[in-house]
C-alpha cells in the first residue's frame, strides 16, 4: 500500500479550479489543468511515494515484478501491464468530437504509424500505443455531453425546426434514409465539406439554432424532456450548437453535434463509451476509468490533429439512446459495470447512517483508490494504514490483502479502480 503522486495534463479546454482545489491547492491554477492521470501509461505514470519520501515510477514497478503487483492472474492477461488507466477529467470548455478503435484497430494503427516513421510525440500521430480505449465516466458534478448517434427520426425533426434552407437537400437525406446507412452518408458529406462551403452553411445554422430558442421562448412550456414539443423540445440541442459554432466557427463538427444525443449527468450518474463511438465532452467534472491507453480518432472541435478517414473507418453508425450505466448499490458501495475485463470503478460513500461504516475493499489484482470528499482511513491486513485526504490516492497491489476503508470524521467519498477480473 503506497501513496501515488499523479501527473496532471494541462490542456485549454480544462478548468482552473476542479483539479487544483481536489488537490488542495490555490485557486485559480495558473493555467487551465485538464486530466488527473491516475495509472501507469508510458507517456505520463504516477509515482509511488514511501514512507521515507522516496519516489519511484509505477509503470517501472510493475514491469519488475509484474506478479506481485498485478496477481499472478493478472500478470498472466494483461502481459505485465496495468489494464486501466484512472483519470479525473475537468472541462471549462469543450473537448474534441472523437472517436476510439476496437483492439484489432489499435493494433493495426500503431503498427502503421510506426511503419510510417511519425515520432510517438508527433502531432500527427493518431495511435500513441496497440491497446483499445473504451471509457466509463461517472459525474463529479453536473456533466454535459454529445454522445452516441440519435435516433435519425428525431434528429429529421430537428433540422426541420432549424429552418435552414442550405440544409433542404441533407435533411431529405436522411428523411429518405432513416437508419445506419444514412446516418453515415450524412455524416461523411459533413466531415468532408470543403472549408469555403462550411464558411456558409455553419452560419446558417447557427441563425437556425437563434430562430428556433426564440421561437421556443415564445411559446413557453417545458424547456426539453418528455413535456416537451415542437422546437422547445431541442432547445439544449440548439444553444449546444451556438456554443460550439463560437468556439469553432465553420468547424464541420458544429454539424455533426446536430447528429448526436446530448446528455447531461447528475453526480453519481454514469456512462460508457464504447469503440466507434462518436462523442464529444462538453462541461464539467467526472472521473474518468478505461483501458490503459490514448488513442484518439479526432473529427473536429480541436486545433489538434484531425485525421477524418481513420475517424469514419472506426465509427459505428447505429443509433440508439445514449449509453448510461446504472450503478449496482449495495449499501455504501455502488459498482459500476460493463462488458470489458480491463476495469470496474467502484464509488463509496460515508454519509447518514453510512457515516460509520467499515467497508472492505475487493481482493485480488490491482486497485488505486482516489479520496474524492472528507478523510479516509485505508488499512490491510498486514498492519499498515494510510489515511487519504481530499485529492489523496493509494496504489494497492496483488499483496496488499483484507483492506478495509473507513471515514475519519464524518461524510467522506473514495473512488476505486480495480480490473474487470474481480468482483470483490
Amino acid at each position: 500500500m503506497e501513496l501515488l503522486d499523479n501527473p496532471v495534463r494541462r490542456y485549454a479546454w480544462g478548468s482552473r479550479t476542479v483539479i487544483a482545489g481536489l488537490r488542495g491547492l490555490e485557486v485559480p491554477s495558473p493555467h487551465p489543468e485538464a486530466e488527473l492521470w491516475l495509472g501507469a501509461h508510458p507517456g505520463d505514470p504516477s509515482y509511488l511515494v514511501g514512507r521515507n519520501g522516496q519516489r519511484s515510477s509505477l509503470l517501472d514497478e510493475i514491469t519488475k515484478d509484474p506478479i506481485g503487483r498485478l496477481g499472478e492472474q493478472g500478470a498472466q492477461r494483461w502481459e505485465g501491464r496495468l489494464p486501466f488507466l484512472f483519470k479525473v477529467l475537468a472541462a471549462d470548455e469543450p473537448l474534441s468530437l472523437q472517436a476510439h478503435p476496437d483492439m484489432a484497430g489499435a493494433v493495426a494503427g500503431f503498427q502503421r504509424e510506426n511503419a510510417q516513421g511519425i515520432a510517438l510525440d508527433d502531432a500527427r500521430r493518431s495511435y500513441k500505443d496497440n491497446n483499445h480505449k473504451p471509457e466509463l465516466v461517472c459525474a463529479l458534478t453536473e456533466f454535459h455531453a454529445l454522445t452516441g448517434f440519435r435516433d435519425p427520426a428525431a434528429t429529421v425533426e430537428l433540422l426541420r425546426e432549424l429552418n435552414v434552407p442550405q440544409l433542404a437537400a441533407h435533411v431529405e437525406l436522411l428523411a429518405g434514409q432513416p437508419d445506419a446507412r444514412g446516418l453515415r452518408a450524412l455524416f461523411s458529406t459533413w466531415i468532408t465539406l470543403p472549408q469555403a462551403v462550411l464558411d456558409q452553411l455553419v452560419p446558417a445554422v447557427q441563425e437556425g439554432c437563434v430562430a428556433l430558442l426564440r421561437r421556443a421562448g415564445a411559446d413557453g412550456g417545458s424547456d426539453t424532456g418528455a413535456g416537451a414539443t415542437g422546437a422547445g423540445r431541442f432547445r439544449a440541442e440548439a444553444r449546444t450548437v451556438l456554443e460550439l459554432s463560437e468556439s469553432y466557427p465553420g468547424d464541420a463538427g458544429v454539424l455533426a453535434a446536430l447528429l448526436l444525443n446530448r446528455v447531461t449527468l447528475a453526480p453519481g450518474e454514469a456512462m460508457f463509451q464504447d469503440a466507434g463511438l462518436l462523442h464529444a465532452y462538453l462541461s464539467g467534472a467526472c472521473i474518468e476509468l478505461m483501458a490503459n491507453s490514448d488513442n484518439v480518432l479526432r473529427g473536429g472541435l480541436t486545433p489538434k490533429h484531425v485525421d477524418v478517414p481513420e475517424l469514419l473507418r472506426v465509427l459505428h453508425f447505429e443509433a440508439g439512446p445514449a449509453p448510461h450505466v446504472i450503478g449496482v448499490v449495495d449499501g455504501p458501495v455502488t459498482r459500476y459495470d460493463t462488458k470489458v475485463e480491463e476495469f470496474r470503478l467502484w464509488r463509496l460513500d460515508w454519509s447518514g447512517p453510512n457515516a460509520g461504516d467499515v467497508i472492505s475493499l475487493p481482493e485480488a489484482g490491482p486497485r488505486i483508490a482516489l479520496c474524492t470528499e472528507g478523510s479516509v482511513k485505508v488499512s490491510a491486513s498486514a498492519g499498515s494504514s494510510l489515511t487519504l485526504r481530499r485529492g489523496d490516492s493509494v496504489w494497492l497491489d496483488a499483496k496488499d490483502v483484507e483492506v478495509k476503508a473507513a471515514s475519519v470524521d464524518g461524510s467522506a467519498q473514495l473512488f476505486l479502480a480495480t480490473d474487470g477480473l474481480h468482483r470483490g
